[in-house]
């Protein structure tokens, strides 16, 4: 959930994480026109050079940017991760998955960068980067380019519209199990808890200014990180031997694990805000740079929370490992509280996403004297679907691996690849014509993890239910 509880991206508009706002990029008025320049030739112009930044980011600030948005609270969810991989297939699992993630995200800012060049466009988001190959591209997918942004828009807003739901399951698993620990006997089940944090997330998801939201976001990462040390210290005692816990596991649950693994370490919409707002977005890409090594980072910390949630608990790793703490003890509950607080401040800043991207697109349609009523109705409704998923799906993990498998396999593994080959299929595919073979691997894999994914995800659901 780094993205997981992680964020996410929108164009033509100001871009959130958990962790803070990035602005917003170019208009698709001005890439349509761009676009339509001289059959968008080839040409010199070097986008990095006619960036107007008022205030840009440093390379240091960027990498701290992307490393606060890539270690999310899907950390914690990386013990149930590797409950479905076993010790040495989960350590090398979450190596090779985090190396195809990072080549992915690779191809998602490179290819911005050189449609950039294009375009004669300054920066672009990822709506405006696929639509800006799309309408480059080869002349049969010319006339789609539009259609091909309105579907990353709207596959981004439900994307962020899924992790809300999921950030609702884990707000009321922390505070059932804190209830039913204190109050044994009370009658409360999963959806009162739920229409009990129905009333909360209206009112909250009413605001409209962001000014008034962002603020959380500073006081959400202190919770998390509190929390994240925590449950290290829970973790590291009496700590359990290597060979405790089998190495690998039946190959029928790796799909859950690489859903898994994926949403808690996906954050494909927020590297192109990153890379858009830095003083020196060359060094974005390239080696060392800040991508590798910010991936790098991420990618140990991920395995080392996910080997040690799982030696510790095995089997019984829950979908976030705050839920395998000791209530009765005051640390651990402490540790439950502040993810219920950091997750419910985060529910409220990552929902302001798809409300902006929907309002988009409805927002031509309803007379100007109905705005405020049109938009107050339209986020009251789809905070009642997260929360009525959210009433309806029975376990944390089942839903972050199904999550994982369906949305960000298509935004994080699929899109990126098909969009480099769509951009280079006319501009050279290297020796041997390799790029064909290596994203068509790219697209088949994730079309593998999505379908499999969501399968495993769903029978485990229905299993359970």
């Amino acid at each position: 959930m780094s993205n997981n509880l992680n964020m996410k991206e929108f164009s033509s508009t100001a871009v959130i994480t958990e962790n803070g706002v990035f602005p917003s990029t170019i208009s698709v008025n001005t890439i349509n026109t761009k676009c339509k320049e001289n059959d968008v030739e080839e040409n010199g112009y070097d986008p990095f050079q006619n960036r107007k930044l008022e205030h840009p980011n440093s390379d240091v600030r960027s990498f701290a940017n992307l490393l606060k948005s890539s270690l999310g609270s899907g950390i914690l969810a990386m013990p149930a991760a590797f409950k479905n991989a076993g010790s040495i297939i989960g350590i090398f699992g979450t190596i090779i998955l985090g190396y195809i993630c990072t080549h992915c995200v690779y191809l998602l800012v490179k290819t911005s960068q050189d449609v950039s060049r294009v375009t004669k466009v300054p920066s672009l988001g990822y709506a405006e980067t696929v639509e800006a190959v799309f309408a480059t591209g080869p002349r049969c997918v010319r006339k789609i380019s539009t259609a091909s942004r309105i579907f990353i828009d709207w596959a981004m807003a439900l994307t962020i519209l899924g992790a809300c739901a999921v950030y609702v399951i884990l707000l009321v698993d922390s505070v059932q199990q804190i209830v039913d620990f204190y109050y044994v006997d009370n009658s409360i089940n999963k959806t009162m808890y739920c229409l009990m944090f129905l009333v909360p997330i209206l009112v909250f998801t009413q605001i409209k200014n962001l000014k008034y939201i962002a603020p959380f976001s500073g006081f959400a990462n202190i919770l998390l990180v509190l929390t994240f040390l925590i449950c290290l210290y829970y973790i590291c005692d009496e700590f359990p031997d290597f060979d405790s816990k089998p190495k690998s596991v039946d190959v029928g649950r790796l799909p859950l694990f690489i859903g898994t693994v994926i949403f808690a370490m996906e954050g494909i919409g927020v590297v192109l805000p990153v890379e858009n707002t830095m003083a020196k977005p060359q060094h974005f890409l390239g080696c060392p740079g800040v991508l590798n090594i910010t991936m790098s980072i991420v990618v140990l910390l991920y395995m080392i929370m996910g080997i040690l949630g799982y030696l510790k608990y095995g089997e019984d790793a829950a979908g976030s490992i705050t839920l395998n703490l000791p209530t009765k003890e005051i640390p651990a509950l402490m540790a439950k509280a502040f993810i219920t607080l950091a997750i419910f401040f985060t529910y409220i800043l990552q929902f302001y996403v798809p409300m902006e991207i929907v309002w988009r697109n409805v927002k031509p349609r309803v007379t100007q004297k109905y705005h405020n009523y049109a938009q107050a109705i339209m986020r009251a409704v789809f905070a009642i679907l997260t929360v009525a998923a959210a009433a309806t799906l029975p376990r944390l993990e089942q839903v972050i691996g199904l999550e994982g498998a369906f949305f960000y396999s298509f935004l994080g593994l699929i899109a990126p690849s098909l969009i480099d080959l769509i951009f280079r299929w006319e501009r050279g595919l290297g020796k041997f014509n390799y790029v064909i073979y290596k994203d068509l691997f790219l697209i088949i894999f994730g079309l593998f993890v999505l379908v499999t994914g969501v399968t495993q995800s769903v029978r485990e659901i229905i299993r359970t239910a």
